[in-house]
C-alpha cells in the first residue's frame, strides 16, 4: 500500500528537545516554595515497627510522615486488572517492613541536605522477625508468614504457607495425550531476578491546590490510574486530582504500577501544605522493583512424525514482599505457553510465592521471556533427541493464521488474522546459513562457534472479542486548527519507542496533512479521556488505534463541513495533499479543480459559527494480535575463559505495517542488548542471611551489556515480514516486548551448538561455562 506518511522516516517530534537537554522529565520539575523529600528505609528484611521518634528531625524544621500520618488504606498500585481479580496487600507506609529497602518513614525539608540530615536523626525501634528468603522454604508449614490475610477485590482471604495466589488450567486430557506420545521430554529451567536498569529512576512532585486538590508530576506509564489511586487513598474527588503527562526516561515495565514514592510524596505535601519533590536514588530504585524470577518444569510428548500431542508446564514464581501483579502474571504465562505451539492436550499450573525480597513486577515481556526460554530450549532438545531439524519442527507445530490465540491468558481468546512466522523462519534460515550449521561434536579448539535460533511473540494489547480480566481501552482527541494544522491529544505514554510519533503519523495519514503540521499537545488527566496504561505492547495497536478511530471521525466532520461550502455530497469528496498549493485540499472526486483547503474549511466553520472540527472518543480493540519475532544468533565461546561473544545476529519481526520502521529496527537492536544481559550477565543475587542485595544497591557489580559486548552494527541484520493486520491502524501491530522475548533462548541454543552443553539456568556466565566444561558435563547448571 502506498502511504504518504506511514512507514516513512521523519525527525522525531521530541528529538530536538531531547538531544538539546530541553525535554522535561519529572526530575526537571521545580515548583516555587518547594520542599525536598526523602525516605527512611528498613535495614531488615522482616521487622515490626515498634516506635518511631521524630522529635529531632522535627526540631530541625523537617516535615515527617509516619504510618500514623497516612490513610490506613490497603491497595494494589497496579490497577490494570478488573477489581475482583486484583489482590491488595500494600499500604503507603507499612507498620511491618517486609523487605530490605522498604520505605517506612518520609521526611521533607527546605533542601535535600537538610532532609537527609533529618532522616538520619529519626530513631526507629524494630522487632526483628525471622525472614524467609528462599522460595522453597517459604512454603514449608513452619515458615515465617509474611501475611496472615490479604484482600482479593473487597474480600479478605487467608494466606497459607506464603502462597500469594495460584492458577491451574487444563485443556483436553493431557494424560491421554502423553499415552499417545512416542517420545517424552521433561526438563526444569530457572530464570533469575533482574533489575530493570531503566535510565530514569522514580520521581514524584506534588503540589497541594487551594481547592483541596493536588497536581502531580510523576514517573509513570499510566497517568489516569495514578490519578484514580491517589483519589481513592486520600479520599480526594477525581475532579480535584490532576496528573501531568511528561516524558519518561525508559521504564521497561517498572512504572506500570503507581510507584511507591508517589503516594508518599502526596502525603508529605498534604501535611506540609507545600509542594514536595522526591527523586529516588539508584540504590532506592533497585530495592523497589525487579523482574519476576521463575522456575519452570516442562514436559512435552511428541509422535514419531514430529507432531506434539501433549504438554505439562509447572511454574513457581518468587514475587517478593508484595503482590503487584502476580495473579495476572500467572494467567499471562499460561497464555504465552498455550499460544506458542499446538500442544493439543495440555496442563498448566502456576504458583506465586511471597518472600522477604524486593517486590517483583512487570518487566519487558511480563513472564514471556521466562516461558519462552523454557519452551524454545525444549523445542531444540526434542528436535535433537528425535532427529528433527529445529526449524522444521517448529514450523510443523506453531500456532498461526486461523488458530485460536490466548491473548494474555485464558480469558482473552481470539483468532489469528496475520502471521509472518513461516516467512521469518525461512528467510532467517537462509540469512544465517542454517543448512551449513555443524553439530557441536565436530567443533574443536579454543574458540567454538555455534548458531542457534528461537521464535516468540507478544500480544498487541490485551483485548478480545469479550473483555477479559484486564481493562483495555484508550481515548484520544483530535482538532483541526484554523490554519490547517492539527493538534493530537492522547494520554498514552510514549516510553521511548515512538508511540507518540505513530499517533502523529496515523493522524497525518488519515487527514492527508504533512507530518510537520501535526503536533502532540501537552496533556494531563483533566484534559484527556482514560487510557489504561502503556504496557502489553499496546501503544500502537490500542493507543494509536484510538487515534485512528478519532481521526476518521474528524475526517467525516471535515468532509461534511466542506460539503456545505462546496455544495456537494460529502460522500463525493476526498482529501489529498496538493504540492503546488503546499496544502491539504478537499476536492470533488474526479474533478480536483473544485476544491478547498482544510484550513479554509476550519476558518469558515469558525466564521459561520458551525463549531470546531474536532472529535473525542474512546476505543476498545476487540483483538490483541500477536506480533511475532524470530532470532537467529551466532555465538563464539572462548573455552579458556568461558566468555561468550556474539559476532552475528539476524533479527526478524512481524509487526504488520511498520508505522515507524526506524524505531522498529531500534527496538529490535536494543532488545538484543537486553536479551544478551538476561542470557549472559544479569542477576540480582541476595545475601540469604541479611536479605540485602549482594550488589549493594548498584554500588558494586551489576553487569549489563554495553556497546563493547554488542555485535558490530554491520553484523546485525533486521528483516520485516510482509504482513498486514486487518484489525490494526493501517495494518499495524505492536513490536515492543516481542522484540526481547526469544533472544535469551536463541543465545542458549547457540551456546549448545557451539560446545554441546545445555544450560537450563541463566545467566550463562563464564564461571558456569567453565565449571560445565571442566566437569565434562552434558548439562549446564
Amino acid at each position: 500500500m502506498d502511504f504518504q506518511v506511514i512507514g516513512k522516516v521523519f525527525p522525531r517530534k521530541d528529538g530536538i528537545a531531547k538531544v538539546c537537554g530541553q525535554e522535561v522529565y519529572p526530575s526537571d520539575v521545580v515548583i516555587p516554595n518547594m520542599l525536598y523529600g526523602v525516605t527512611l528505609r528498613s535495614p531488615y528484611p522482616h521487622a515490626e515497627i515498634l516506635s518511631i521518634d521524630t522529635s529531632e528531625a522535627e526540631a530541625m524544621g523537617a516535615i515527617v510522615v509516619t504510618p500514623d500520618d497516612v490513610p490506613d488504606v490497603i491497595y494494589n498500585e497496579r490497577t490494570v486488572s478488573i477489581p475482583e481479580k486484583t489482590y491488595r496487600d500494600r499500604r503507603v507506609l507499612p507498620r511491618k517492613a517486609r523487605h530490605v529497602g522498604e520505605a517506612i518513614v518520609a521526611v521533607a525539608a527546605e533542601s535535600e541536605e537538610l532532609a537527609f540530615r533529618a532522616m538520619r536523626a529519626i530513631k526507629v525501634e524494630y522487632k526483628v522477625l525471622p525472614p524467609v528468603l528462599d522460595m522453597d522454604k517459604a512454603v514449608e508449614p513452619d515458615a515465617p508468614a509474611l501475611y496472615e490475610e490479604i484482600y482479593l477485590g473487597d474480600n479478605k482471604i487467608e494466606v497459607k504457607n506464603n502462597v500469594a495466589c495460584d492458577r491451574v488450567i487444563v485443556v483436553g486430557d493431557p494424560e491421554a495425550g502423553f499415552a499417545k506420545a512416542d517420545h517424552i521430554v521433561e526438563r526444569e529451567y530457572e530464570l533469575p531476578r533482574v533489575y530493570h536498569n531503566q535510565m530514569e529512576t522514580k520521581t514524584a512532585v506534588c503540589r497541594p491546590e487551594p481547592n483541596g486538590g493536588i497536581t502531580v508530576w510523576a514517573t509513570t506509564q499510566t497517568i489516569h490510574n495514578v490519578r484514580q489511586l491517589l483519589g481513592h487513598i486520600f479520599n480526594i474527588p477525581l475532579s480535584k486530582v490532576n496528573v501531568k503527562k511528561l516524558a519518561i526516561g525508559g521504564s521497561f515495565g517498572s512504572s506500570i504500577q503507581m510507584n511507591s514514592i508517589i503516594p508518599i510524596c502526596v502525603a508529605l505535601a498534604l501535611k506540609a501544605k507545600r509542594p514536595v519533590k522526591m527523586v529516588s536514588s539508584r540504590e532506592d530504585d533497585i530495592y523497589d522493583h525487579t523482574k519476576f524470577p521463575a522456575r519452570i518444569k516442562l514436559k512435552v510428548g511428541v509422535k514419531k512424525d514430529g507432531t506434539i500431542v501433549a504438554a505439562d508446564m509447572r511454574v513457581l514464581v518468587d514475587i517478593g514482599a508484595h503482590q503487584i501483579n502476580a495473579y495476572p502474571l500467572l494467567g499471562c504465562m499460561a497464555g504465552w505457553y498455550a499460544s506458542l505451539y499446538k500442544w493439543r492436550d495440555f496442563r498448566y499450573e502456576g504458583k506465586a510465592i511471597y518472600t522477604n525480597k524486593v517486590p517483583a513486577c512487570a518487566m519487558q515481556g511480563y513472564g514471556n521471556p521466562q516461558v519462552n526460554f523454557a519452551v524454545e530450549s525444549h523445542m531444540d532438545i526434542i528436535a535433537e533427541e528425535c532427529g528433527f531439524d529445529p526449524v522444521e519442527f517448529r514450523l510443523k507445530n506453531y500456532i498461526g493464521i486461523g488458530d485460536e490465540f490466548w491473548g494474555q491468558g485464558p480469558t482473552v481468546r481470539s483468532i489469528i488474522k496475520s502471521c509472518g512466522v513461516e516467512e521469518m523462519l525461512r528467510v532467517g534460515s537462509e540469512m544465517i546459513g542454517w543448512s551449513n550449521r555443524r553439530p557441536p561434536q565436530e567443533k574443536t579448539g579454543r574458540y567454538r562457534r555455534g548458531i542457534g535460533m528461537a521464535r516468540g511473540f507478544h500480544t498487541s494489547g490485551t483485548g478480545g472479542p469479550k473483555p477479559g480480566e484486564v481493562i483495555d481501552y484508550s481515548s484520544a482527541t483530535i482538532k483541526i486548527n484554523e490554519d490547517g494544522t492539527v493538534d493530537v491529544m492522547t494520554p498514552v505514554m510514549d516510553l521511548g519507542g515512538g508511540t507518540g510519533e505513530a499517533a502523529v503519523k496515523i493522524t497525518a495519514e488519515v487527514l492527508k496533512v504533512p507530518y510537520e503540521r501535526v503536533e502532540l499537545s501537552p496533556v494531563d488527566t483533566k484534559t484527556t479521556g482514560y487510557d489504561v496504561c502503556t504496557h502489553a505492547t499496546r501503544g500502537v495497536y490500542c493507543g494509536c488505534g484510538a487515534v485512528y478511530h478519532v481521526a476518521l471521525q474528524v475526517k467525516e466532520k471535515l468532509l461534511e463541513y466542506a460539503g456545505r461550502i462546496l455544495e456537494e455530497n460529502p460522500g463525493n469528496l476526498d482529501l489529498a495533499y496538493d504540492e503546488a498549493k503546499d496544502a491539504t485540499i478537499i476536492h470533488v472526486k474526479g474533478f480536483p479543480q473544485k476544491h478547498i483547503t482544510i484550513g479554509e474549511v476550519a476558518k469558515l466553520a469558525q466564521i459561520y459559527s458551525w463549531g470546531t472540527i474536532a472529535a473525542t472518543d474512546s476505543l476498545r480493540q476487540k483483538n490483541c494480535p500477536p506480533c511475532f519475532v524470530a532470532h537467529f544468533i551466532e555465538v563464539e565461546v572462548d573455552t579458556l575463559t568461558g566468555i561468550v561473544r556474539i559476532p552475528r545476529a539476524i533479527l526478524l519481526s512481524d509487526t504488520g505495517t511498520p508505522i515507524n520502521p526506524d524505531m522498529v529496527k531500534g527496538q529490535l537492536i536494543g532488545s538484543l542488548s537486553r536479551g544478551m544481559g538476561y542470557a549472559l550477565y544479569e542477576e540480582t543475587e541476595y545475601d540469604l542471611q541479611t536479605g540485602k542485595l549482594k550488589c549493594n544497591g548498584f554500588i558494586t557489580d551489576n553487569k549489563i551489556p554495553t556497546t563493547c559486548e554488542m555485535p558490530y552494527i554491520d553484523d546485525i541484520q533486521v528483516y520485516f515480514a510482509h504482513t498486514y493486520e486487518p484489525t490494526g491502524p493501517f495494518g499495524a501491530k505492536g513490536i515492543g516486548e516481542a522484540a526481547l522475548n526469544s533472544v535469551a533462548s536463541a543465545i542458549a541454543n547457540a551456546i549448545y551448538n557451539a560446545i554441546g552443553i545445555r544450560f537450563y539456568k541463566t545467566p550463562i556466565t563464564p564461571e558456569r561455562i567453565l565449571e560445565a566444561l571442566e566437569g565434562g558435563e552434558k548439562n549446564g547448571n
